[in-house]
């Protein structure tokens, strides 16, 4: 059996679990802090579709939903044989803490040291854009956008 690759993130955001579930579970929301186009059906076997950068559609399906508190989803790329449709899991975990949210994620099944340093920058750029919408900021432009 290869071998999977692990992406730990935490951020700290300054709004309560219910606020930054909603961040993540509605799709016009979504699309304040990432993509271009949002998909998403949170429920098990709902389908989880997000056109992250305008030029690439990341696809999978939910596992898990614990409104306000765990999102579980599959994950991967279309069009990709290294990070295929769904060959990946998201995990995220919301935690009170403090008057705001800790927010939990691994993202693991990833196929090698490459792809987990690009999810791992990818994670970070896209939870700093959501720990700014969800204090009331705007993040501005994507300069992701277009990245393939």
């Amino acid at each position: 059996m290869p071998e999977s690759f692990v992406v730990h993130r935490e951020a700290h955001i300054a709004a309560p679990p219910a606020a930054v579930f909603a961040l993540m579970t509605d799709p016009e929301k979504i699309l304040r802090w990432m993509g271009t186009e949002a998909q998403v059906e949170p429920q098990p076997g709902g389908l989880y579709l997000v056109n992250v950068t305008g030029a690439r559609f990341a696809r999978g399906s939910f596992r898990e939903v614990v409104p306000v508190h765990r999102l579980a989803y599959s994950f991967g790329w279309d069009g990709s044989e290294v990070v295929p449709p769904g060959s990946s899991l998201v995990e995220i975990d919301l935690i009170e803490q403090g008057g705001g949210t800790l927010l939990r994620l691994t993202h693991s099944g990833l196929p090698s040291a490459d792809q987990c340093a690009g999810h791992a920058e990818g994670w970070a750029h896209y939870l700093g854009r959501l720990t700014e919408v969800a204090a009331g900021g705007d993040p501005g432009p994507d300069p992701f956008y277009g990245r393939t």
